[in-house]
């Protein structure tokens, strides 16, 4: 049997507005933000705002307009970064990986030769540094970039 879903995970409180978060993208789909602690610059997370704990537990329905969300958002990433490629990334349990029992998706720019700084290291990114990829993003997202 699976896990149930949790409602006070991280992200639904983020989605509750508990939680502060660098916003790239709103709809009454999905939400993006930046990752607090980023792999690479830019490394941004899409969540889906109706609850789900991974993507084999999603509604169908909902899922097909979360990927057109998280297309949308990669693009703004792509663009706003200048990168030569994008990493999507989606674990499924702590046995695939998933740390946060919510559904999400990673989008991360990437370019030859740069490798990904290891994950839940622990270090937070500067805000500062936040906000600048944030405004990036946010102005691709927008067409004002």
């Amino acid at each position: 049997m699976p896990a149930a879903y949790e409602p006070d995970n991280i992200f639904a409180k983020i989605l509750r507005g508990e939680v502060p978060c660098y916003k790239i993208y709103e709809d009454e789909v999905a939400l993006a933000f930046l990752d607090i602690m980023p792999r690479i610059d830019g490394h941004t997370l899409v969540i889906p705002k109706f609850p789900a704990r991974t993507l084999l537990d999603a509604d169908t329905e909902g899922l097909g307009r979360l990927i057109q969300r998280v297309q949308k958002v990669a693009r703004a990433v792509k663009d706003a970064f200048r990168a030569e490629g994008l990493s999507l990334m989606q674990f499924n349990e702590q046995a695939g990986g998933q740390v946060i029992f919510h559904l999400h998706f990673h989008i991360l720019p990437r370019w030859e030769g740069v490798e990904l700084r290891p994950a839940h290291n622990g270090r937070m990114e500067d805000p500062a540094v936040l906000e600048a990829n944030r405004a990036k993003i946010v102005a691709a997202i927008t067409g004002a970039a």
